[in-house]
């Protein structure tokens, strides 16, 4: 019975959509971008609630600090080893503080801090350029937390994935946050394909893809080819972690848009999965961890 009424409603909103531009007018012609995003982010069921409630206010302040804050970093480390910093990893950044040192897991906060700090030009180009394209019109959606939440969640899934498959390596850069949010993406992407444009669809994952296979392929070049001039090289393991950490947290919180998050079992199998991982992985680095 619910349903019928939830149909009825959504056509008697349809037909009054369509006598608006029947007689000259735009419902939303002041949403052009909002329309745009809408395309992108969400199922067809959901665009008309995103549409009606659209706005930019917060704007997406969460995906845009943290990129200053990572390029900021980089600057800093680029300059004070300006010949080389640019190019690949340098001694500069393995001895930062914000660096996850296997010798130095007791620093907590390294396991998020890494995010800031990056291997070279490409590297940081690659993340921020990633997290700009798909983080800005995820937050006007979804809104800062709900996003901070996935990629974040990638960030720590990262670190901590490193720290068991990769436990004498070193980590930097923002990958397990942007791998995150595109695993959640492209869960919701692929779940709700037939929702979607065929062809349009076809395009989004197929993009995904690609960037996901040159990312990676980049990372195994760096850690397994590229000489670590003494030093230990740098783990990939983020990259894996954090895809994993978005297809199922990140999956879930941005399928549930006009949803209370809260009242979604999903989220909380999807949370209470995390936490058992997480609560594993710290008891792994304490009492077993080659690094101890």
């Amino acid at each position: 019975m619910e349903d019928v009424n939830v149909r009825r409603d959504m056509e008697e909103e349809l037909e009054e959509e369509k006598k608006m531009t029947e007689d000259g007018e735009d419902p939303y012609k002041n949403k052009k971008v909002h329309r745009i995003v809408s395309k992108w982010m969400l199922p067809e069921n959901a665009r008309r609630t995103y549409m009606e409630r659209a706005n930019c206010l917060p704007p997406p302040v969460f995906i845009i600090s943290v990129s200053l804050a990572e390029l900021a970093v980089f600057i800093y480390y680029a300059v004070w080893k300006p010949q080389k910093q640019w190019i690949t990893l340098d001694t500069g950044i393995l001895e930062s503080p914000f660096t996850y040192n296997p010798k130095k897991r007791e620093e907590a906060w390294r396991f998020i801090s890494y995010m800031l700090v990056h291997a070279g030009v490409q590297h940081i180009l690659g993340n921020l350029i990633m997290q700009l394209v798909l983080g800005i019109p995820l937050e006007m959606v979804h809104k800062g937390l709900r996003v901070g939440l996935v990629y974040l969640a990638g960030v720590i899934a990262g670190s901590l994935a490193s720290s068991i498959f990769d436990p004498l390596k070193y980590l930097v850069g923002a990958s397990g946050g942007v791998y995150a949010l595109m695993g959640g993406y492209f869960m919701n992407v692929l779940v709700n394909f037939r929702e979607m444009i065929p062809a349009f669809g076809i395009v989004r994952l197929l993009i995904i893809i690609l960037i996901i296979a040159s990312d990676m392929g980049f990372a195994l070049y760096r850690r397994f080819f590229v000489p670590a001039n003494g030093s230990s090289p740098v783990s990939f393991a983020a990259h894996i972690a954090g895809g994993f950490a978005g297809m199922s947290i990140g999956y879930t919180v941005f399928s549930c848009f006009d949803k209370t998050l809260l009242k979604d079992p999903r989220f909380w199998i999807a949370i209470a999965a995390y936490l058992a991982c997480v609560v594993f992985a710290v008891f792994f680095n304490i009492f077993l961890s080659p690094a101890n």
